[in-house]
């Protein structure tokens, strides 16, 4: 969330022979691998094989701090393979690899060039927040009876599967969907087939939704007054019990979805969220969707914006009803969009309330509560000042960082959100340890009821 730093995973070799140093913004990849020069290559990934004669970065690249040597703009040194459980990915040279086997704690995060093999252990070092989204790459071990490709538009994220030495496969993009496309098929993976992710929003809240649907929680699921935190990643159990017997916090901040949630969230299921409710936390479930501006607060320049208010806000309500029933909060849910630090402008303030307001009502149409995050200085000043001219969302997540636990402040009208309706972030990025289990948390002080 506001004002995050983004630290940078471990640097592995296993599974390839070079690791070069990934630049935190790197030039555009190529728009497609089959637009190179070589026709050997082009066959090679027409044939989902990796191609023979594919020469990996320069070993000079993979000295601590060096960057590759070799732009993008010049293949074809400009790839490497990848393998995993006998499968073998074609990748732009500067992604890192990072190999969870040999390291678990490492974060799995989407807001660099990195391709992530395994499956993270029970204690992640992720930070309290990461805003922001790039391709990357995130194979683990799976039981799939085919290979099949789904994509989610309004995330912007591939999911792939493949049976033999079966596999899951998460790939996000930001601009170039054309790159993972590549990568994706030249595991044989059957892009040109994949299917639109269309679970209907609608169907899913109502607990119409067949095979896809989960039975919802408790209405109290996100209503709670007290202490929370949230952080990048949903910890693991073993952390979340040993939190709620030690920690003085009630509540957990969970990021359910949206095209700038950083981290993969390899926790976060049905049966996790369920777990938590019935050991008695409650939950803020957050959603990051466009920004107001692709730098806007801790975004450095990596975030998908606002350019279509209406109707990416309507996509967003969408998405996040749908991520939401997946993990059984149900209609009267709260659910949050998180809306990183700007400066308030005629312009950007329009497109601000445009995308919220179309967030709210859709919200409202599909049977949830709306709430919003952002910071006293732009978003919570935009919408006091607009307060007669648009549809304020029905729960204020604040922040300003006083280190105040309290849900009053001065930017705060005593008539706005003045019944169970208000959340204040009052303190970030600060490390705590209990029950011998450290994360890197914001706090929070909720006042959240069950509304009207």
């Amino acid at each position: 969330m506001e004002g995050g730093r983004a630290s940078p995973p471990a640097r592995h070799q296993e599974h390839t022979i070079a690791t070069p140093r990934p630049r935190r913004r790197a030039a555009r990849p190529l728009r497609a691998l089959a637009a190179l020069a070589a026709p050997a290559l082009c066959a090679a990934l027409a044939a989902g094989r990796p191609p023979a004669a594919l020469p990996d970065a320069s070993p000079a690249a993979s000295r601590a701090g060096a960057s590759p040597a070799v732009p993008r703009s010049v293949p074809p040194t400009a790839y490497r393979t990848v393998a995993y459980r006998g499968h073998t990915f074609t990748v732009p040279a500067d992604w890192q690899v990072v190999d969870l086997t040999a390291d678990p704690v490492a974060c799995v995060r989407f807001d660099r060039h990195a391709v992530y093999l395994g499956t993270p252990g029970e204690r992640q070092d992720c930070p309290a927040r990461a805003t922001g989204r790039t391709e990357s790459l995130w194979v683990r071990p799976a039981i799939a009876e085919r290979a099949a490709v789904t994509e989610n538009r309004t995330a912007r994220l591939f999911h792939a599967t493949a049976s033999a030495e079966g596999i899951a496969v998460t790939a996000p993009y930001r601009e170039d969907r054309a790159v993972v496309e590549e990568v994706l098929r030249s595991a044989g993976l059957p892009v040109s087939a994949a299917r639109t992710e269309t679970v209907s929003a609608a169907r899913t809240a109502t607990g119409d939704g067949g095979a896809q649907s989960v039975p919802a929680l408790p209405a109290d699921a996100t209503v709670f007054r007290g202490r929370g935190f949230d952080t990048c990643a949903a910890p693991g159990q073993k952390t979340m019990d040993a939190w709620r017997a030690s920690s003085p916090y009630g509540a957990v901040g969970v990021y359910i979805g949206g095209v700038n949630r950083a981290c993969a969230q390899p926790d976060l299921t049905d049966t996790w969220v369920r777990t938590q409710y019935t050991s008695g936390w409650r939950l803020l479930p957050l959603y990051v969707g466009p920004q107001p501006s692709a730098g806007a607060g801790s975004c450095a320049d990596d975030c998908a914006a606002i350019t279509d208010p209406a109707s990416q806000g309507r996509a967003a309500a969408e998405d996040a009803v749908t991520q939401a029933a997946a993990l059984g909060l149900g209609p009267g849910a709260v659910l949050y969009n998180d809306l990183e630090q700007y400066t308030p402008g005629a312009a950007l303030t329009a497109r601000v309330l445009g995308y919220l307001e179309a967030w709210t009502l859709r919200l409202h149409e599909l049977g949830y509560r709306s709430g919003a995050y952002g910071s006293v200085s732009s978003l919570v000043a935009d919408l006091v000042g607009n307060a007669a001219r648009t549809t304020l969302p029905d729960v204020i997540h604040f922040a300003h960082w006083n280190d105040e636990a309290v849900t009053t402040d001065a930017a705060l009208p005593a008539g706005l959100w003045s019944r169970g309706q208000r959340v204040h972030q009052y303190a970030g990025d600060r490390a705590e340890t209990y029950g011998g289990t450290r994360i890197s948390v914001d706090r929070d002080q909720l006042d959240v009821g069950a509304g009207a």
